[in-house]
């Protein structure tokens, strides 16, 4: 996982000097309550080729809390971020227990992304934040639906104090209907951008977009049978790339897969068929899932981490839930 942790240090003379988004950051009260992966089998430590190392529901009195989409986990798992439908961003500490497993959160942080002028986005169609990337320069990238856009924020000592930059958009983006945007977006190992949409052509498939380059190419992603969508993506140590998929309807209920793609088949042209590593649904805890973080642990074992939007509404749960994969 890139870290955009290394970029913390002391903001550049010449931004504090024109103000900084920064400065409207504010501390954010949370709370967290731990999790098992069964509820009704407390013994369930493993969901297909995913074990279980923790879960929290995390909550706050705050009410700009919630709707968070995206998610970055520093390299040593200590430090989250995450950005909302609503043009804000989060940061917080995460705590462990003796076992290595995900027991608490601390020191939250709450703060509006800035837009190019550095004032703050305004309503939905502006701050619709779906995806987060963290690259290797410390900078941080921005998916957007409804006004659909990828912007880069330039390394900063606080997440997203520096304006940013718009990338270039691909091919047809513009033209794609308000909620089928790019929901997975994460940075490759060799530094391109794999951006894939939720907005399904005839055949089922997703329109994807890889930047190398500089330059745009499309591919096509197909997610699994039974009307999956897929919400997240991020890069695995070894260089491939988990994808997060959900599925919802009234008669069949919530479910999401993870399913791994090889990084040889990420090229121009190339029809995306991920392998399935795990299928979460009831009775396991799972809420609407939409962020997805990989790092490597200190044994080497690949860590996981799950992050649920909550719609901001008392029904939902905003969860983060933590696996580590079997390989």
């Amino acid at each position: 996982m890139r870290i955009w942790l290394l970029g913390f240090g002391i903001l550049a003379a010449a931004i504090a000097v024109i103000g900084s988004p920064a400065e409207t950051a504010e501390p954010l009260a949370l709370t967290a309550r731990a999790r098992h992966l069964n509820p009704d089998d407390f013994g369930q430590e493993r969901v297909g080729a995913l074990l279980w190392r923790g879960g929290l529901k995390i909550s706050s009195p705050d009410d700009r809390w919630g709707g968070l989409s995206g998610l970055e986990v520093s390299s040593d798992g200590r430090r989250m971020i995450a950005v909302s439908d609503k043009g804000r961003w989060v940061t917080a500490e995460l705590a462990y227990d003796e076992a290595g497993r995900l027991a608490g959160i601390s020191g939250g942080r709450i703060g509006k992304l800035p837009g190019k002028d550095g004032k703050e986005l305004k309503g939905k169609k502006q701050g619709d934040a779906e995806s987060l990337a963290a690259a290797a320069d410390g900078s941080l990238l921005v998916a957007f639906e409804r006004k659909h856009r990828i912007w880069r924020y330039p390394k900063s000592a606080e997440p997203f104090a520096r304006h940013p930059v718009k990338l270039p958009k691909p091919p047809g983006l513009k033209d794609a209907p308000n909620n089928h945007g790019v929901e997975a977006l994460t940075v490759l190992a060799d530094g391109g951008i794999l951006a894939i949409t939720q907005g399904a052509d005839d055949d089922g498939d997703f329109a994807a977009y890889l930047h190398r380059d500089d330059k745009w190419s499309g591919l096509r992603y197909r997610a699994g049978p039974g009307d999956f969508e897929p919400t997240g993506a991020a890069l695995l140590p070894d260089g491939d790339v988990i994808v997060l998929e959900r599925h919802f309807n009234w008669l069949g209920g919530l479910a999401v897969r993870l399913v791994r793609l090889k990084a040889a088949d990420i090229r121009p042209g190339q029809a995306l068929i991920g392998q399935e590593i795990a299928r979460l649904k009831p009775p396991l805890t799972l809420d609407n899932l939409e962020g997805v973080a990989a790092r490597r642990g200190p044994d080497g074992e690949t860590l996981i981490y799950l992050l649920s939007d909550d719609n901001f509404s008392v029904l939902q749960d905003t969860l983060l839930l933590m696996f580590a994969l079997e390989e």
